[in-house]
């Protein structure tokens, strides 16, 4: 692992701390790319207003003239966190303003496969429904949209995926990245585009005098399963995408959220008043994404939008089972999964541009998770493929991929789809993450075409693996406050956590558990505990490496330690 340091713009540094930013956070927000005080404003009247969003105004008032004719709605969702929560938003503020007949459903993935199917179309339709909201999905619903249609349906997609050739032929799509929409946030998850449309329905409910004298619904109660959502799915935090999850946390930290969340946070044994970024990506999301993985999402969407503690509760131990179960099939996914890979070079060679794994005793649920561990570990593009398990779909393959920096994974997998007609049976996704279905007597072809592709768009330096960090601590901000100072800042996908690196002296070392290393360091002529996690190696006397600070309890008192991720080679 090659160890960096991020370049730091003087010019932004100084302007940050004349507004009065601390000097590391300064720093730190100078190498992200942050130039002004005003992008780390975190107020809502800083959000981008929902008119700039193509599609929020027209879905508005679609919604509007639906609640007032008492129509009845149904939300199809997405069986990932952010479909959870984006149609527990949609559940919660459709009801909020105003709308009498809300119901949901979520497509099985291993039963319905992604997204709004005409099987899901005619499954809307037979529940009586008159209206049919998709969230986090639909964008690439061509027939599932004109199965609705032919049925009499008036549909609405809200979705934040990529688009296809063709668009479905919806009454309304809002979505940042459809053709012509010019909103400033392209990163939206599908949960910010929900609470986007609520935003603007309320705005026209408004408008038509709906509320009368009475005060205005408060949608901002919303925005801790927004902030959930959006971390959850990896999008890149850009400022709007900042300021959500920071109104989100700063409830949450006060108590305000829904029982379900704190439920959570209970079974997860984090702590709500201290809640991060990190334990939205790290601790709910997971056990949210479980339900969705091996059982059925349905229970996630339950726990996020019941208002009694008690059921919450029982839920989340519910999630949390399955979350175990989830983390037991994945382990050992992985290590097949490993194994596999070490057998197909020499580990004294050079892995190839991208890799390809499928054993007919994969899980469907859990082939994104490995393919992202493998991928971390090879710094390889990855697609992992399991069986269907979808009736009369015994010869398809269900893969997810996940991929490095450089290398579009959608795109790729789009060239690959016109070079192999026929190859790709179904393809959808970002630039990091995305999902196919494969024909099984066509994986080696998409094999051997996905690394053609890799090895034609990615070079010697975007292989090679590198940590970018934050160089040197300076020796006065090595202390626990800071530590939590910049826990409780908003980090997340394209805006990296802090990672610092030094040359150390290397004082002591010994395992723990047989699984991780605990370390004596002398940091500038001081000595501090570290941990690394997860690696057995021993140092050198001496070493560069990588490290996270965190603040640890023992005993009543905070202590700094460093967490170390990588020794520089």
């Amino acid at each position: 692992m090659k160890i960096r340091e991020r370049d730091v713009p003087p010019r932004s540094v100084w302007a940050l701390e004349q507004a009065g930013v601390h000097p590391l956070l300064a720093r730190l927000y100078a190498a992200r790319g942050v130039q002004s005080p005003d992008e780390l404003d975190e107020q809502l009247q800083h959000l981008l207003p929902p008119d700039g969003l193509l599609g929020a105004t027209p879905a508005a008032v679609f919604l509007a003239d639906a609640i007032q004719a008492q129509q009845s709605l149904c939300i199809v969702a997405d069986y990932d966190c952010d479909g959870a929560t984006a149609c527990a938003v949609a559940l919660r503020g459709l009801r909020a303003l105003g709308a009498q007949r809300v119901s949901y459903l979520v497509p099985d993935r291993v039963v319905d496969g992604y997204g709004l199917t005409p099987t899901i179309a005619q499954r809307v339709k037979d529940s009586g429904a008159d209206v049919l909201i998709t969230v986090d999905n639909g964008i690439a619903s061509v027939e599932g949209v004109a199965a609705a249609n032919a049925l009499g349906l008036a549909v609405l997609v809200t979705d934040h995926h990529l688009p296809g050739p063709e668009l479905p032929a919806a009454q309304v799509i809002v979505n940042p990245n459809q053709p012509g929409c010019g909103f400033a946030s392209k990163a939206l998850a599908g949960v910010g585009v929900m609470f986007y449309v609520l935003l603007a329905l309320r705005a026209e409910l408004r408008a038509r005098g709906a509320f009368g004298d009475a005060a205005q619904p408060a949608l901002d109660a919303l925005l801790p399963l927004v902030a959930l959502g959006t971390v959850a799915d990896v999008v890149r935090l850009d400022a709007n995408n900042r300021r959500l999850v920071a109104q989100g946390l700063k409830r949450v930290r006060a108590g305000r959220m829904p029982p379900g969340m704190a439920a959570l946070f209970e079974v997860a044994a984090r702590q709500p008043q201290r809640a991060s970024s990190f334990d939205f990506g790290f601790a709910l999301g997971p056990r949210i994404n479980a339900a969705g993985r091996l059982q059925d999402m349905r229970l996630g969407i339950e726990c996020l939008i019941t208002d009694d503690a008690a059921q919450a509760q029982a839920l989340a131990q519910t999630l949390e089972q399955i979350n175990r179960e989830r983390r037991e099939i994945e382990g050992d996914m992985r290590d097949q999964a490993m194994e596999i890979v070490d057998g197909l070079f020499d580990p004294e060679d050079e892995p190839p541009p991208a890799v390809v794994v499928f054993d007919p005793d994969f899980h469907e649920g859990v082939v994104g998770i490995v393919a992202s561990r493998i991928k971390d570990r090879l710094h390889r593009p990855c697609f992992v493929f399991a069986p269907s398990g979808a009736p009369g779909r015994a010869h398809e393959l269900k893969g997810s991929g996940r991929s490095i920096a450089g290398f579009h994974l959608r795109d790729a997998l789009d060239l690959v789809a016109k070079r192999h007609p026929g190859v790709i049976l179904r393809f959808g996704g970002h630039a990091m993450a995305a999902g196919c279905t494969v024909a099984e007597e066509h994986i080696d072809t998409f094999e051997q075409a996905l690394v053609q592709v890799a090895s034609e768009w990615l070079d010697a330096a975007t292989l090679a693996q590198t940590l970018d960090t934050d160089g040197p601590l300076p020796p006065e901000f090595r202390r626990a406050d800071l530590a939590d100072t910049l826990q409780a800042q908003v980090w997340g996908q394209g805006f990296a956590a802090p990672v610092f690196c030094d040359e150390f002296e290397v004082l002591s070392q010994r395992l723990v558990a047989e699984r991780h290393l605990s370390l004596k360091l002398r940091h500038q002529g001081q000595p501090v505990d570290a941990m690394w996690f997860g690696h057995t190696e021993p140092l050198p006397a001496r070493a560069r490496l990588a490290y996270r600070l965190d603040a640890d309890e023992w005993q009543g008192t905070k202590r700094l330690r460093f967490l170390v991720e990588a020794a520089d080679t």
